[in-house]
This record gives C-alpha cells, sequence and structure tokens, in this order.
C-alpha cells in the first residue's frame, strides 16, 4: 500500500515514521520543506516538494496540518491533493477541524470519485511518538476496515463513530472532557496547597481511585509547580472549542462550562501563554480562587 502524509507537525511528523516503520511505501509533503527533507533522513522515506507529487498514485493520503483553512489549502485547492488522487483511493483528515469541514470534504471527494474519513486523533505528542494514539472516525464501514492497518501503525485504539463528521464531533467531546477535568484539577490543587497537602503524595493516593484521570498523573505536579512550557498549546484549544461551541450552537444546546474555559484560555493567551499546555489553566482559576 503506497501511502501519503501532508503535514509534519508535532504529530504528523511521528505518525508519518511509524508508517514507514510498519512497511508501507511512504511519501511526504510539508509546507516548510527542510522539515520534509529532516523526516525523509530520518527514515528512509520520500520528500515531495509538491502536493502534486506526493499524492501521484497513492493509495491513501492522510493530512495533518492546522485548522480549517490549511486543510482547504492542502486538499481542495487548486493546488490541493484532491485534484492529483487516483480515484478509488481514499483521503482521510487527522486535523482536529469543524464537523462542517468534513461534509465539505466528503462531498468534494466524492465528485472525483475519491473515499473520504475524517479521522481526528487524541493523545497528544507523546501518543504520536509512542504510536498509542486515539482515532475517532466518521464515514463508511468498509473505508474504516481498509484502514485499519494504516491506523495500527500509530494508533492504540480507532473507533468509527458514525457518518462523516461523526468523528470530529467525537472529537469536540473529548476537548469539552479535558478542560472540564482541567478545571476541577485546578480548583483542587487550589485547595490542596493552601491546605499544605504534599502534591506529590496526593496524586499517589488519588489516580488509582475514582478522580484519577491522564491530566492528574502527568499534568497535576507540574500544574502544582506553574510548569507549563511544553504539551497542547491552548491557542489550539482555544480554536477547539470554538469548534465545540459553535456545534452547541447548531444543536440549539448551552455549554457554559465550556464557554467560561474558552473565557480562561483567550484571558491567558492575551497575557502571552498562547504556546504553554492547556493546563495553564491553573493559573486563571488560581487568580480566580484567591480573588
Amino acid at each position: 500500500m503506497k501511502v501519503s502524509f501532508i503535514g509534519l507537525g508535532v504529530m504528523g511528523f511521528p505518525m508519518a515514521g511509524h508508517l514507514k516503520n510498519a512497511g508501507f511505501d511512504v511519501s511526504v509533503f510539508n509546507r516548510t520543506h527542510t522539515k520534509a527533507l529532516a523526516w525523509a533522513e530520518k527514515y528512509q522515506g520520500n520528500a515531495a516538494e509538491t502536493v502534486e507529487e506526493c499524492v501521484a498514485g497513492a493509495d491513501v493520503v492522510l493530512v495533518c496540518v492546522g485548522n480549517d483553512d490549511d486543510v482547504r489549502s492542502m486538499t481542495t485547492s487548486e493546488t490541493g491533493a484532491i485534484a492529483f488522487m487516483k480515484p478509488g483511493a481514499i483521503l482521510v483528515d487527522h486535523t482536529t477541524t469543524s464537523a462542517l469541514l468534513s461534509e465539505e470534504l466528503e462531498k468534494a471527494s466524492k465528485e472525483v470519485d475519491i473515499k473520504f474519513m475524517d479521522a481526528p486523533v487524541s493523545g497528544g505528542q507523546a501518543g504520536a511518538e509512542n504510536g498509542v494514539l486515539t482515532i475517532m472516525c466518521g464515514g463508511e464501514q468498509a473505508i474504516f476496515d481498509s484502514l485499519q492497518p494504516v491506523f495500527e501503525a500509530y494508533g492504540k485504539s480507532s473507533v468509527l463513530m458514525g457518518k462523516v463528521g461523526q468523528g470530529q464531533r467525537a472529537k469536540m467531546v473529548n476537548q469539552i472532557c479535558i478542560t472540564g477535568i482541567l478545571t476541577g484539577l485546578s480548583e483542587g490543587l487550589v485547595l490542596a496547597e493552601k491546605s499544605g497537602l504534599d502534591i506529590q503524595t496526593l496524586v499517589d493516593c488519588l489516580k488509582n481511585g475514582a478522580a484519577g484521570s491522564w491530566q492528574m498523573e502527568n499534568r497535576a505536579v507540574t500544574m502544582a509547580q506553574d510548569k507549563f512550557d511544553f504539551g497542547f498549546a491552548i491557542d489550539w484549544m482555544i480554536k477547539d472549542l470554538g469548534f465545540c461551541l459553535d456545534e452547541a450552537k447548531r444543536q440549539g444546546v448551552s455549554l457554559p462550562l465550556t464557554e467560561a474555559t474558552n473565557e480562561h484560555y483567550k484571558a491567558l493567551s492575551e497575557a502571552g501563554d498562547n504556546r504553554m499546555d492547556t493546563s495553564v489553566l491553573m493559573r486563571a482559576i488560581k487568580a480566580q480562587a484567591e480573588k
């Protein structure tokens, strides 16, 4: 199977590497070509200079870029992948986008006899590097089944959530849950610090009980130490929560906690914490609690 990978950020670079290590014929494209060359040197794959070159003859084309407009640039524009993919090939979007974009891509793909699946991922940079991502998919069962060898190269779990767009909606729920957990964890840590509890001992005590979570095990101690210069940048979470709130509006529901959390993140971003990990929410919660 010939696979093309477009977008070599902190997620795409190792994901494409896992595919090469799994034995696929992999060609990559990145707008900054030096990054593609670095990938090719590390994994002995092909670094294409254009999207057209990258996707030529590919059975599967995977995209993992920044936002909706970035995806359009790499897929539906005049120089995008759809114009050059062979009939019957599969386009997979691993980017976290709006559900509406997924439906737009499905329509554009069908017009030229290409199959499409939206498949946002969760697990962060560490999950990508270790090949244990969770993949939330939207599309047809037959397409999902045919993609299993690809997903298994860098995923721990892949689940078909329903029609195109449902993968993105599942990712929205994922992001809402993450920020909700971080809000509660932040408030808990504020009380723990004021009470004189040792944070590491507290985490060791709570992590295997009902309050346990990935965020507690991997972020609680660094949150208490005011260390956030790593991980998933809040500017990306602001983008993602924007999709959540837009979708909620379309569905006629209110998400007050998500709205409040997004306002905290926007304020933190404006204050210069825009590239800090999402756990920097602790700063906003702490400041609010101590007023």
